[in-house]
């Protein structure tokens, strides 16, 4: 049985075929796609061997019959497909599994077959795999080249995942699903900043997830979900499956890898969106925004022109403390996110850009809403380089709707600032969170401690006083004062420098007069 390693170098070894010739943003879609079909294939085979085995004395029609109705109950179903020309004339049937294309990896019409396979994935597990390969195309000249080439890149990549280290008939769920997260990452470190979307690293994700602090029972949402890393980050945080997870992501593709994704850790259940969240919310309950006991998200940086009619005729009150600028839809997810929390006890930890705690105008009088009613809890700031996809250092903001609840008085309604930008481990590419500078973050946060040059708990009036500017720098002074040059010892070293180059000249000048040179 494969290891998690060696799961993760063979699949990372199959992108070769697709290197120097397709972008890691486009050939990562085959990738993933082909991952989940060999993974529900090898555990289709698994239990067609376990049933045969199970019905071994039988006769073998009899044993196919109750083979087969064991199998149409499998988490994932197979079907037969059949092939035809273009007169309509079938000329293949095969079953819809990673092993009937490998037999037919030289066909020249592979691409085409692949593309078969998958639509009959879908059918045959509708609705709950309904759309999940629909953007993505193997027949494509446009990514995968001409014929001969397409072919030749297909079969290379069929055997790839055909190899024993890819055999997953025995390997665990959670190994799959973090082999599946880590090409994830690669792809958008590959990409860089290429890949267009956002996605959050591995420990950013943890650290959202802990200061959201989801509990036992807790329905969580992620409105730009992207691919489903963090909010599958915040569903462990819970500490057991009594949890749901939601989400909306505006990419059909990228929603696509996000719902297998879910099926890939076992979140058969999560439900999953297709729209723009900000002009289109479809986690709905009847007309009503659906409620969550957390809502996390790492939405897309300042995105420009982002208002549309979705938005001007908003029902669901997103925006009465004001809309956020054009420009920068950062305020935009924000006030989504608190209008999606549970009101009196939900919790948000959104990731956002420095700009979003010092900007002013619409920006600015929404940011002064917001702390006058008592809803931000905590100010977080991160290292730079830590994304693929920017270099700008970033923040967590966290909102906790518990405190508009809490009847406090304005000298409690105080803010944590933590200013973690200089604890970070050096990377090649992009700097990395380590466990004690995530624990450092959590512990100051959850016993909202003062540490000089690291945190400040501010209290309204000081808020107040700086017009709600939020920058960090305000609340968390970080200046090291230099060292003061004592002059007097300075003067002496030179000095002592100066009698040891006079001694030392006088001992060249000495050893160049008996060589008979003149010095």
């Amino acid at each position: 049985m494969p290891t998690l390693d060696e799961v993760k170098s063979a699949v990372w070894s199959a992108c070769d075929t697709f290197r120097g010739t397709i972008d890691a943003t486009q050939y990562k879609d085959y990738i993933l796609a082909l991952l989940f079909l060999k993974y529900i294939s090898d555990l289709w085979k698994k239990h067609y061997d376990e049933f045969a085995e199970e019905y071994r004395d039988d006769p073998a029609a009899v044993r196919e019959l109750r083979i087969r109705r064991k199998l149409e109950r499998e988490r994932f179903a197979l079907k037969e497909v059949e092939v035809r020309n273009r007169d309509g004339k079938v000329t293949d049937r095969f079953l819809s599994s990673f092993d009937s294309l490998f037999e037919r990896r030289a066909n020249d019409n592979i691409g085409e077959l692949i593309n078969i396979a998958l639509d009959g994935i879908e059918q045959a597990n509708d609705p709950k795999l309904k759309g999940v390969f629909r953007n993505i195309d193997f027949n494509s000249e446009a990514n995968l080249g001409q014929t001969k080439d397409r072919n030749r890149r297909l079969e290379t990549l069929l055997k790839d995942f055909g190899k024993p280290a890819l055999d997953l008939r025995d390997v665990k769920e959670d190994v799959i699903g973090e082999a599946y997260i880590y090409l994830i990452e690669r792809f958008h470190s590959d990409a860089g900043k290429k890949a267009g979307e956002f996605f959050t690293p591995r420990r950013v994700s943890e650290l959202v997830a802990k200061l959201a602090a989801p509990k036992d029972g807790a329905r969580i949402c992620d409105p730009a979900c992207g691919s489903g890393a963090l909010l599958l980050r915040a569903g462990e945080e819970v500490g057991s499956k009594n949890f749901r997870l939601y989400g909306q992501e505006s990419n059909g593709q990228t929603r696509a890898l996000a719902r297998m994704n879910m099926f890939l850790h076992g979140q058969d259940s999560a439900r999953i969106e297709w729209g723009d969240t900000l002009n289109n919310p479809l986690l709905l309950e009847g007309d009503h925004l659906m409620r969550f006991d957390v809502v996390v998200a790492n939405p897309p940086f300042s995105l420009d022109k982002w208002v549309g009619d979705g938005v001007k005729s908003d029902t669901h009150r997103r925006f009465t403390r004001g809309l956020p600028p054009q420009t920068k839809a950062d305020y935009a997810f924000i006030l989504h996110m608190i209008a999606a929390a549970r009101p009196a006890e939900g919790r948000v930890a959104v990731v956002a850009p420095h700009g979003v705690l010092f900007r002013g105008g619409a920006e600015g009088r929404i940011r002064e809403s917001l702390v006058r009613d008592n809803l931000l809890d905590a100010v977080v700031g991160l290292p730079a380089q830590l994304f693929p996809t920017t270099g700008i250092p970033v923040c967590i903001m966290v909102f906790d709707r518990a405190r508009e609840a809490g009847g406090l008085r304005e000298h409690e309604k105080d803010v944590l600032f933590i200013d973690a930008s200089r604890g970070f481990t050096p990377g090649k590419k992009q700097n990395q969170l380590d466990d004690d500078h995530i624990a450092a973050i959590l512990d100051t946060y959850r016993t909202r401690a003062e540490v000089p040059k690291y945190s400040h708990k501010a209290a309204f009036s000081e808020l107040e006083t700086n017009g709600f500017n939020l920058n960090i720098p305000r609340y968390v002074n970080t200046f090291e004062p230099k060292a003061k040059i004592d002059l007097a010892s300075v003067q002496k070293e030179i000095q002592a420098i100066e009698q040891d180059l006079a001694a030392t000249r006088k001992v060249i000048d000495s050893c160049l007069a008996e060589l008979g040179v003149r010095a």
